[in-house]
């Protein structure tokens, strides 16, 4: 029951003292009743009390929507504690009890139920933590039922991913995607089992129509494509290993996918930036957006799946470019690469020049470079302006503590790869120039002859952004569309799985939904 009697002024003085006591043991919760006088906010028999109360019922029984804990958040459970609480003391405990749950609620499903970087070291994404007390205070104050809604995410990549989920599980519970597709390779013109099985299975995911062909006909390879195009495999249209391996990825591995997804999408739940930069490290792209439109794309490299050099994931703010940069090569490689290299050739790495802490240039001639280690290596080096510079012809700021910005570089090949995770932790970008005329368009009448002027001179040059534009380095192997099946990419850096392991600690479950 919801329902709460109307206490004496006697049962109200016991109340006030109870809730004082048991509040006493939160700072938070203890601060917000004793700004109120110790007013019961869930507990009173008041239709304001009875519609939070109502609230809170009905959010947690939407909880696993959400993929929250459905065993934390147990809206029967809940209303068996709110309907055995008899007595003023008895109450102030729920008072205090139901104010706690509300704010562990609110928390969760705001700015996650994980704390990222205890997941994984190399996520150190600062979380958008909401002050406990402003939110019971804002909450007093508020349409509960809307209060409610307001919590999660407002933005529409969370949205369509809440929307994915619950579709699964009722797929789920239907069968799911159905069999897996037999075979190590199918292509156009080929029939059989193993043909009606794709076709079966891409239908299944929403990739094609429904057919009674048994042959690998046009619209089963353009299916296939789409497929390839929506989970970053090459489109060629056929089902090679590799396809068949993603097509047959079972359906509950996706649904966890999505899950992780929605709670990094938690840990990111404020403004993006009117315009803003995307990096997704899983899908190797990184995007301008303004607003929630794509104005620019490119490919990028990332760092490589090894320790130091995998590609961290936080956000800051662009605020230059720099034209023809120089490389000053950080110490981890200039002591663990380059070291062992001029040991045995003091005129090895020559494109580089060797400083002493001053900055000037040392004669190579001149150094004993094997009496040095790692530790007691005391230059630094430098690789001066050149198209052969490892940062290319242009990098893009955004000061940060890990020293990872966007930048060119003159290993165009890698770019043709399929996973192209090859760097020391910086982003490189497939279209640099064209990302700087697009970053330039806002302030230059003609960005790239601006650009192109200042890249001639051979000199580095410094461009300052008039409006200063954010930068998203995210990591999401789940990625939705306004329109289409969600799209899936391979977990590079083993994040997700982590995550997902993380999250099943702390109660979150796969569920089938039937109806």
């Amino acid at each position: 029951m919801l329902a709460m009697a109307s206490p004496s002024l006697a049962q109200d003085t016991q109340l006030k003292q109870a809730i004082a006591t048991a509040a006493a043991k939160d700072r938070d919760i203890a601060a917000y009743y004793k700004a109120t006088g110790y007013e019961a906010l869930w507990v009173g028999s008041g239709n304001k009390d009875r519609a939070r109360r109502r609230a809170l019922v009905a959010a947690f029984a939407g909880a696993a929507d959400h993929g929250l804990p459905s065993a934390k958040y147990d809206d029967a459970k809940l209303r068996k504690l709110i309907g055995a609480a008899e007595g003023a003391t008895a109450r102030g405990k729920l008072e205090v009890e139901l104010s706690r749950q509300f704010l562990s609620y609110a928390r969760d499903i705001q700015t996650g139920i994980l704390t990222p970087s205890r997941v994984d070291e190399e996520i150190v994404r600062k979380v958008p933590y909401r002050n406990r007390l402003a939110t019971l205070d804002a909450f007093a104050n508020s349409n509960p039922v809307g209060f409610m809604k307001s919590l999660p995410p407002k933005n529409p990549e969370y949205t369509r991913l809440m929307k994915a989920k619950l579709d699964m599980e009722r797929q789920i519970a239907k069968g799911g995607w159905g069999p897996t597709v037999s075979g190590k390779s199918l292509k156009p013109g080929q029939s059989g089992k193993g043909v009606v099985e794709l076709r079966d299975r891409l239908v299944a995911m929403g990739y094609m129509r429904r057919s009674a062909s048994a042959t690998y006909d046009a619209d089963l390879q353009k299916a296939v494509q789409q497929f390839q195009l929506g989970n970053g495999l090459p489109a060629d249209g056929v089902a090679g290993a590799v396809t068949l391996k993603e097509i047959n990825v079972p359906m509950e591995r996706r649904l966890r996918n999505v899950i992780v997804a929605m709670e990094r999408e938690r840990w990111m739940n404020r403004p993006r930036g009117k315009r803003h930069i995307d990096v997704n490290l899983a899908d190797f792209t990184a995007k301008i957006m303004d607003g929630s439109t794509v104005t620019f794309q490119t490919r990028s490299v990332v760092g490589k799946n090894v320790s130091d050099q995998r590609s961290p994931e936080f956000s800051d703010v662009m605020e230059f470019m720099v034209i023809n940069p120089s490389w000053y090569v950080p110490r981890s490689i200039a002591t663990k690469e380059y070291l062992p290299l001029l040991k045995e050739n003091r005129n090895a790495v020559s494109q580089l020049e060797i400083t002493d802490s001053s900055g000037r240039k040392i004669n190579r001639g001149a150094v004993d470079f094997s009496q040095f280690d790692e530790q007691t290596f005391p230059f630094n080096m430098r690789q001066p302006p050149s198209k052969g510079n490892a940062l290319g012809l242009v990098k893009f700021m955004f000061p940060n503590r890990y020293n990872i910005y966007l930048h060119d570089t003159p290993a165009k090949s890698l770019f043709s790869r399929n996973v192209r995770a090859f760097s020391h932790g910086c982003i490189r970008l497939n279209d640099p120039f064209d990302f700087a005329y697009a970053l330039l368009a806002k302030q230059e009448s003609n960005p790239k002859a601006f650009f192109q002027s200042l890249l001639a001179m051979g000199e580095e040059a410094t461009v300052n952004l008039k409006q200063p534009v954010p930068v998203h380095i995210m990591y999401r192997t789940a990625i939705t569309s306004p329109d289409g099946p969600v799209q899936f990419r391979r977990d590079v850096y083993g994040r997700d799985a982590r995550i997902w392991r993380a999250l099943a600690r702390e109660g979150v479950a796969l569920r089938s939904v039937s109806g």
